[in-house]
């Protein structure tokens, strides 16, 4: 699972939060909170923030909780704190994205899906650091956390018809910027390259 470099310690939360039940339904999504806050906040520090206030607000209301999926009912609370923090500190970041975009690929064993669920690929990271927020939320709840459709609808506020082609969207933005990256990549190295051979050749003459 790609995570920030540090994750949220139960500890942290189990200083402010002290209802047994509340602790054994939630704080194993603590990570899973962690992951989705630092990818749509592309921040560390904003990220602890986010987890933070959303397991207050969760904890506050718990008593209204009346049951289900508690992983989503978290995220979900976690989504909407994101939000409310991006349109406080950086609204320009939910500006309307172009939606124009579409696929007739169903994600199965993609390239894409693939980077994504190796964890380790700095050029995902990049890439995926590079969408619009609405395309980083989708893509991290499917590839990295694994909801489902309908899951995903539930956290998102989107209507669960509308899922897969936002993450058809989502992944067909991600494979072209995956693509301007290594583009980007291979100019450099060739650049590079050139400068190598210039400099040698000079030193012959």
């Amino acid at each position: 699972m790609l995570l920030g470099p540090r994750k949220v310690e139960e500890s942290e939360v189990k200083e402010q939060i002290s209802s047994g039940n509340f602790e054994n339904d939630f704080l194993p999504h603590l990570d899973a909170a962690y992951n989705l806050a630092r990818w749509l906040t592309r921040n560390d520090q904003d990220a602890e923030d986010v987890v933070q206030e959303a397991c207050l607000r969760a904890f506050r209301f718990f008593g209204g909780f009346r049951g289900g999926n508690t992983r989503a009912w978290l995220l979900k609370i976690v989504r909407n704190t994101c939000y409310t923090l991006l349109q406080k500190n950086r609204p320009q970041e939910l500006a309307t994205f172009d939606e124009g975009i579409h696929s007739e690929d169903d994600g199965f064993m993609n390239p894409e899906t693939l980077l994504l669920r190796s964890a380790d690929s700095q050029l995902l990271r990049r890439a995926l650091e590079e969408l619009p927020m609405n395309f980083r939320e989708v893509l991290v709840l499917r590839e990295l956390e694994g909801l489902s459709y309908r899951e995903i609808a539930e956290v998102s506020n989107i209507p669960p018809g509308t899922v897969m082609s936002s993450l058809s969207r989502a992944r067909e933005r991600l494979r072209q910027s995956l693509t301007n990256l290594l583009s980007e990549d291979a100019a450099r190295e060739a650049a590079s390259a050139s400068t190598d051979e210039h400099q040698r050749t000079d030193s012959i003459n």
